[in-house]
């Protein structure tokens, strides 16, 4: 049974909710980086990115950005609840309603198997990610989790949604964001007992900060005499949603030539695991797992795996990611990592009109591989049978706000 609580969250005050919340980090380019730091004095990017030298040490830059986010604190932008409750948020942009629960989420799931993994990490980042954790006392970006639909959880949903929210804005990039705060003993008794249910719930995007928060509660474990496994040290913060309002969009492949194939010698290769159809100037998409599309020297090609030469016996050979770099990528290309394989470059393009068109005919690659997005249950199987996926598999929806709300590890 999954356990999760509510906390007392640090959080922007309703006035400044627009302005101190920020995209992840490592989404800013440089320009809008800046101008963020120069022009919003409120902005939550002003406490991970607080001004360091590029030569400080590691532990150096944690406590300036612990001093920067007590600065925040005593400034009153950001609050700490008075008593714990979950926070439900809504997310809407285009066509795209997301609706999800913060709370945090005790390690011990993590470590018995009921909080699911399916990506591998790297205990480097883990410690330091979690020496990150221990020097500032806080984490600013949940763990996106994802749980079977609830018609118990979804009733509370809309119940609240008929209620004024805490909070209401509008981004620069017009995303719409709402966050009520759920506070009655009712409704977290039985948020919490409609967890209780499950037997296990997914990870699925924040697999390194899943890790070292357990690496951290592993420390503190150590070291604490009088643990209880109730401190705040033994959580981390999570946003949960239904898995059926999950939304995974593909990676596609771009390669930047054929291995020294003529173009002919490389479709010959093709066509003994592909039916391949040459579909001219034509836009083509597949609609279906195990179909690609390719576009080649100005043309699109369908490619439709064929079951002779390739046997699918797991949940990971059943991915188009595994599929794809089993049959052409490493064999015909000779792409060997794709984390580390300059030749290859693999681009989540939030336009779904022509990405390889574009890419291809920049001169930037010779060829695209469009594919079909992973589906919730691959995603799940993989995790279910203790597999993980090749890098790039899956663009996971929806990406969270930093700052919106923040678990404080230390006990006060």
């Amino acid at each position: 049974m999954a356990t999760i609580k509510p906390f007392k969250a640090v959080r922007p005050t309703r006035d400044k909710a627009a302005l101190a919340t920020s995209r992840s980090y490592e989404i800013y380019t440089k320009k809008e980086l800046k101008a963020q730091l120069k022009y919003n004095p409120f902005s939550f990017l002003h406490i991970i990115k607080p001004g360091y030298s590029s030569k400080s040490t590691p532990i150096e830059r944690f406590n300036a950005v612990k001093k920067a986010y007590h600065s925040f604190k005593k400034e009153h932008i950001y609050k700490k609840d008075k008593n714990a409750c979950y926070y439900l948020h809504q997310k809407k942009y285009n066509n795209d309603v997301f609706w999800g629960i913060i709370a945090i989420t005790h390690v011990k799931d993590y470590q018995t198997n009921i909080v699911k993994k399916h990506e591998d990490t790297l205990h480097e980042r883990e410690q330091l990610f979690g020496d990150y954790l221990d020097v500032v006392g806080f984490n600013a970006e949940p763990v996106l989790l994802t749980y079977p639909e609830n018609t118990v959880l979804n009733n509370i949903y809309k119940k609240y949604a008929s209620y004024r929210a805490e909070y209401e804005f509008i981004t620069q990039t017009k995303r719409l964001h709402k966050l009520w705060i759920i506070d009655t003993a009712e409704d977290i008794k039985n948020i919490e007992l409609e967890f209780r249910k499950m037997n296990e719930i997914y990870i699925a995007d924040g697999h390194h900060r899943c890790a070292s928060s357990n690496y951290l509660a592993n420390k503190y474990k150590s070291e604490n005499k009088n643990h209880t496994g109730t401190e705040n040290y033994n959580f981390f913060m999570s946003y949960l949603i239904s898995d059926n309002n999950l939304k995974i969009s593909e990676f596609n492949r771009f390669v930047k030539d054929l291995n020294g194939l003529t173009k002919e010698a490389f479709l010959e290769k093709l066509s003994k695991f592909y039916i391949v159809k040459n579909k001219g100037t034509k836009l083509y998409k597949p609609t279906k797992k195990h179909h690609f599309s390719m576009y080649l020297e100005g043309e699109y090609y369908s490619l439709h795996l064929k079951n002779i030469h390739y046997k699918i016996n797991n949940a990971l050979s059943d991915l188009d990611t595994h599929i794809l770099h089993k049959t052409v990528l490493k064999p015909i290309l000779g792409i060997g990592d794709l984390k580390t394989d300059r030749r290859i470059k693999c681009i989540y393009t939030a336009s779904k009109n022509k990405p390889l068109k574009k890419e291809v005919d920049s001169g930037n690659f010779k060829i695209g591989f469009g594919l079909f997005p992973v589906s919730v249950n691959q995603l799940k199987a993989v995790a279910d049978e203790g597999l993980t996926m090749p890098p790039k598999s899956t663009y996971i929806e929806p990406k969270l706000r930093s700052g919106l709300t923040i678990f404080e590890i230390h006990n006060s």
